[in-house]
C-alpha cells in the first residue's frame, strides 16, 4: 500500500553508516590492542626453531662470549660476571601475584636483581615497576608484548622496543637501555635471526643481556632442580635467568628462598647486571615527550581493557537473555499446545458460525489479487462476504476482481489514501459482526476462516491472530524468511498468547469483532505499523488477543534483499512508533498493563536493544578469530548453532513443517542476521534524528500464487 501524502519524508540519513563503520573499526582496533597485550606468552623456549639459512651465523666472539653484549660497534663487545658474583634476572613481569613475592624474598635476604619487564604488563601494574626501582633493583626491556624479535619484521621490532621504553618512562620517568629478547637463553643458543634482531636493537641504544645459566623454571621442574640449575660451577660468576611472571611461579619463589642463603654462605654476592660488570646505571631520565606518549599508550591500553571487559559483560548478558528467552518460549509453547489439545477435546464446545466479512485492501496487487479472492471464496465457512478495497491502483487490480464476477465479492474503489484508510473503508462497508483483515497478496486455505474465528466463542476475546507462512520459500532468501516466521514470529505468538500480551496481529491474517474496531476508532493511520498499533489499542481497551495456529495464511515474502530491507525497515520503524505511542500502558491495569509490563519490555530488549549491539558482537567474533584459540571459538559457535537448530527444529515441529530448511540456518546467521540488525540501526537513527519514514511498497511477482496453484513449496 502507498501512504497518505503526509508520510512523504526528507531524504533518509546516510552519515550514520559512515559513523557505524568508523565505530566498528575503532572497536576492532581497540579489541586488537587488548588482544595483543593480553595474549602474552612466557618462558625462554621457542615453539618453532629458527630454520633460516640465508642469514649469517653469529660470530664466535658472540656465541662464546659473556652474556652482556654491546653490538653497536664494528666489533661486538661482551662482558661477564666476575667470580662469585651472581646477577639474578627475572623475565615476563611484573605480575601482581608473583613479582611482590620475589621482591619480598630478595629484600629478606638483602639481595638485588634485574627485572626484564614486559611493556604491556608495566602499563597494567606501574606501581610494581616503581617498587622494583625503589628497592634498589634494576629494570630492562623484555619487549611490549613478549614478541619473538627474531621472527618479527623490522617495523614490529622497532614498535615493540619503542612502546616498552614509553611504558617504563610513563611509570617511572626513566628510560632503560638493557634488553633481553623473549625466548632467549645463553649466547651459544643464538641463531642468525636472533643476532640480526639484537644488532637492530643496538642501533636504538639497547644493550643485550642473555644468560649464563637458564634455570628453565617456566617448565616447573621443581624447586630443587631450579636451585641446582642456578648454581654456578667452581665459584664462577653468572647471569641467572628466572621468571617472575608468565605463569605459575611458586616453584621459582621457593627456589629463590633456598638459593640466596645457600650461595651467600658460599661467598657469593647478588647484584644487578650493571653493578656486576661495574657499569654505570643502565636507566637514564626520560624526556617529556617520551613520558607523555607513554601515558597516552597506557591510557589506550587501559581503555582497551575496559572495552573488552564491557564486551564480555555484554556477551554474557546477551547469552543469559537468549537462554532465558528460549526457556520462556518453550515453556509457553508447551502450555499453548496443552491448551489447544484441551480445546480440541471439548467436542461439545459451541461453534462460531456468525457471518464474517473479509476485507482486502489492495494497491497494485494485480499479480496476486485473483488468487487471494479465489482462495477466500473457496472457504468452507458458511456465511462469508469479501470486500476488496482498491486504493487507487494503477495496474487494474479492481478490474481483475470485477471480471471474476464472483457472488458475495464486492469491489470498492477509492483514491489512494493508504492501507489504514482502505481498511477503514472496508470496515464501514462490512455487513457482518466479525471481520477478517487480509493483505492483497495472501492466500487462505479452505478451513482458514473457520478456524480463525472460533476463538470468538470466548466473549473476552476481541481479536485473533492467524498463522502466517511464507509461500515462496524455494530460494535461499525465502527459506531464511520461512525460518524466521516459524521460529521468531510463531514461537513468540504462542508465548504472547499465554502471557496475554500479543503486540501484533499480522496484516496478512487477523480477525476482529466489528464493535471492538469501532470502539478503538478503527485502524490507526499515524504509524507505519498499523497492525501493531491496532493490536495494542485493542489490548489497552481491555480485550484479549489470542493466537490460532491452525488458521494458516500463505503470503509472498520479499524475493530480493532490497525488497526485504524496505519491508523490515518499515516494520521496525512502525513498531517503534507504536511502542512509543502506547508507552503509557506501563502504568495501566488489566490487559493494557500486561502489554506494558510484558510485551513492551520484551520488544525493547529483543527487537531493539540486542539487535543494536549485534555489530559489536560480530566485531568481537572477528577479534576471537584473531586472538582466541580456534578450538574454543569453534566449540562456542557450533554450540550456539546447535542450540538454535534445536530451537528451530522444535518450532518447525510445532508448525507441522518439514525439517529440511534447517540446512539454511548456518548461512542465515552470517548473512540474514546482519541485514536484520542493520535495519534496526537504520530505524533507530531515523527516529532519533526526527525523520519521517515514507511507505515502501513491495513489488509483487505473483510467485506465491503460482506456487500455491501448483502445490505448496517445501
Amino acid at each position: 500500500m502507498t501512504p497518505p501524502p503526509r508520510h512523504a519524508a526528507r531524504r533518509d540519513p546516510r552519515a550514520h553508516w559512515f559513523l557505524l563503520l568508523l565505530g566498528v573499526l575503532m572497536l576492532l582496533a581497540t579489541l586488537t590492542v587488548h588482544g595483543l597485550v593480553t595474549g602474552l606468552g612466557g618462558g625462554s623456549g621457542r615453539t618453532v626453531q629458527d630454520s633460516t639459512t640465508d642469514r649469517m651465523a653469529p660470530p664466535k666472539s658472540v656465541t662464546g662470549a659473556g652474556p652482556v653484549l654491546r653490538l653497536d660497534r664494528p666489533e661486538p663487545v661482551s662482558r661477564a660476571m666476575p667470580d662469585r658474583t651472581i646477577a639474578l634476572t627475572f623475565d615476563d613481569g611484573p605480575d601482581p601475584r608473583w613479582t611482590p613475592q620475589v621482591l619480598d624474598v630478595l629484600r629478606r635476604h638483602h639481595a638485588h636483581a634485574t627485572f626484564f619487564v614486559v611493556g604491556a604488563r608495566v602499563n597494567e601494574h606501574p606501581e610494581l615497576v616503581r617498587r622494583i626501582l625503589a628497592e634498589g633493583h634494576e629494570i630492562g626491556s623484555h619487549t611490549f608484548t613478549h614478541a619473538d624479535l627474531a621472527a618479527a619484521p623490522a617495523w614490529r621490532r622497532e614498535l615493540e622496543l619503542s612502546l616498552t621504553r614509553k611504558a617504563i618512562a610513563s611509570a617511572t620517568g626513566q628510560q632503560v637501555t638493557l634488553l633481553r629478547p623473549p625466548f632467549s637463553s645463553v649466547p651459544s643458543a643464538l641463531t642468525g635471526a636472533d643476532y640480526d634482531a639484537l644488532r637492530t636493537a643496538a642501533g636504538s641504544g639497547h644493550v643485550a643481556v642473555l644468560a649464563d645459566l637458564d634455570t628453565r623454571d617456566w617448565q616447573r621442574p621443581g624447586a630443587a632442580q631450579i636451585v641446582e640449575a642456578a648454581t654456578p660451577a667452581g665459584g664462577r660468576g653468572a647471569v641467572v635467568l628466572m621468571h617472575d611472571g608468565g605463569g605459575d611461579r611458586d616453584q621459582t619463589v621457593a627456589a629463590l628462598d633456598r638459593l640466596l642463603p645457600e650461595l651467600t654462605r658460599q661467598g657469593y654476592r647478588f647484584t644487578t647486571v650493571s653493578a656486576g660488570i661495574d657499569a654505570p646505571e643502565s636507566a637514564v631520565p626520560a624526556g617529556p615527550g617520551t613520558r607523555i606518549s607513554g601515558t597516552l599508550v597506557r591510557w589506550t591500553q587501559v581503555a582497551a581493557g575496559w572495552v573488552a571487559s564491557g564486551m564480555n559483560l555484554l556477551l554474557g548478558i546477551a547469552l543469559v537473555l537468549g537462554v532465558a528467552r528460549l526457556a520462556v518460549q518453550v515453556f509457553c509453547a508447551q502450555r499453548h499446545v496443552r491448551r489447544v489439545r484441551r480445546r480440541a477435546d471439548h467436542r461439545d464446545r459451541p461453534e462460531v458460525r456468525a457471518p464474517v466479512s473479509v476485507i482486502v485492501p489492495a494497491y497494485n496487487e494485480a499479480a496476486n489479487i485473483a488468487a487471494t479472492v479465489r482462495s477466500l471464496m473457496a472457504s468452507d465457512y458458511p456465511a462469508l462476504e469479501v470486500i476488496v478495497v482498491d486504493d487507487g491502483s494503477t495496474d487494474g487490480t479492481a478490474d481483475i476482481v470485477e471480471r471474476m464476477r464472483l457472488r458475495d465479492v464486492r469491489v470498492i474503489r477509492q483514491s489512494n489514501a493508504g492501507k489504514p484508510a482502505a481498511l477503514n473503508t472496508g470496515i464501514r462497508a462490512a455487513r457482518a459482526g466479525l471481520l477478517v483483515l487480509v493483505d492483497g497478496d495472501t492466500v487462505f486455505q479452505p478451513d482458514t476462516v473457520r478456524r480463525l474465528v472460533q476463538g470468538f466463542v470466548d466473549p473476552t476475546v476481541g481479536a485473533i491472530s492467524g498463522n502466517t507462512k511464507v509461500a515462496n520459500r524455494r530460494r535461499l532468501l525465502g527459506r531464511w524468511q520461512h525460518l524466521e516466521y516459524v521460529i521468531g514470529f510463531n514461537l513468540d505468538r504462542r508465548m504472547y498468547d499465554v502471557l496475554e500480551c500479543m503486540p501484533t496481529i499480522p496484516g496478512a491474517i487477523g480477525a476482529f469483532r466489528r464493535d471492538v474496531l469501532r470502539s478503538v476508532g478503527g485502524v490507526p493511520g499515524d504509524t507505519l505499523a498499523e497492525d501493531t498499533d491496532l493490536t495494542m489499542k485493542v489490548l489497552r481497551a481491555g480485550w484479549r488477543v489470542v493466537y490460532e495456529e491452525s488458521a494458516i495464511a500463505w503470503t509472498e515474502a520479499p524475493s530480493t534483499l532490497r525488497q526485504l530491507w524496505r519491508q523490515r525497515y518499515r516494520w521496525c520503524y512502525g513498531t517503534m512508533q507504536a511502542m512509543w505511542k502506547h508507552r503509557h500502558a506501563l502504568r495501566e491495569p488489566g490487559a493494557g498493563g500486561k502489554l506494558g509490563r510484558r510485551g513492551l519490555p520484551y520488544l525493547t530488549v529483543f527487537q531493539l536493544l540486542l539487535p543494536l549491539t549485534a555489530p559489536a558482537v560480530d566485531v568481537f567474533a572477528l577479534y576471537g578469530l584473531l586472538f582466541l584459540p580456534w578450538s574454543t571459538l569453534a566449540l562456542s559457535w557450533f554450540g550456539l548453532l546447535l542450540l538454535q537448530a534445536l530451537t528451530a527444529g522444535y518450532a518447525l515441529r510445532l508448525d507441522r513443517e518439514r525439517l529440511g530448511p534447517l540446512w539454511a540456518l548456518p548461512l542465515q546467521q552470517v548473512v540474514y542476521r546482519q541485514v536484520m540488525y542493520l535495519v534496526v540501526v537504520q530505524s533507530v537513527v531515523t527516529a532519533v534524528i526526527g525523520n519521517r519514514l515514507r511507505w515502501h511498497r513491495m513489488v509483487r511477482t505473483g510467485e506465491a500464487a503460482a506456487l500455491l496453484t501448483t502445490g505448496r513449496s517445501g
